[in-house]
């Protein structure tokens, strides 16, 4: 590869790079807006997959995952649990460390959220020719692959 080549290949990855970010963007905001529907606040929300589908976590975990204050996630924890969404759980081997974890309750407004939110992507997708369907099918496994590799590194 010439010199020329490898500065227009960057070039071009620069330019595919923000124009992913971008539709991802927009991608995400309009799949969001099914959100509104669960009741919740958005950061009530988020904290509420975070410990649904990722899994049972103390609440330092849960603030480190949403990039917030432990002050400020205990609040959002409280108002979970008050909503029956979350439960404080006491570690068995270690008493002393609480584990959040999400109700039935809570995993069911998750289901929901995320059954809404992928069926207006799907009426998106709709929209689209079978060849255009199975090219952005092949462009999410390629993203899956980007992905994995980066967090491999």
């Amino acid at each position: 590869m010439t010199g020329q080549d490898s500065s227009s290949s960057a070039g071009n990855q620069a330019d595919i790079a923000n124009h992913l970010h971008s539709v991802a963007i927009h991608l995400l905001r309009r799949a969001r807006q099914e959100d509104l529907s669960t009741g919740l606040a958005p950061a009530r929300l988020s904290a509420l997959s975070v410990i649904g589908f990722g899994g049972p976590c103390t609440v330092t975990d849960l603030a480190e995952a949403e990039q917030v204050a432990v002050p400020t996630i205990s609040r959002i924890v409280a108002a979970l649990v008050a909503q029956g969404l979350v439960e404080r759980q006491e570690n068995a081997h270690d008493r002393r460390t609480i584990h959040l974890v999400a109700t039935p309750k809570g995993m069911d407004v998750l289901r929901e959220g995320r059954r809404r939110r992928t069926a207006q992507l799907g009426t998106m997708l709709a929209q689209l020719t079978t060849v255009e369907q199975a090219t952005i099918a092949e462009a999410v496994t390629l993203m899956e692959r980007m992905l994995h590799s980066a967090s491999e590194e």
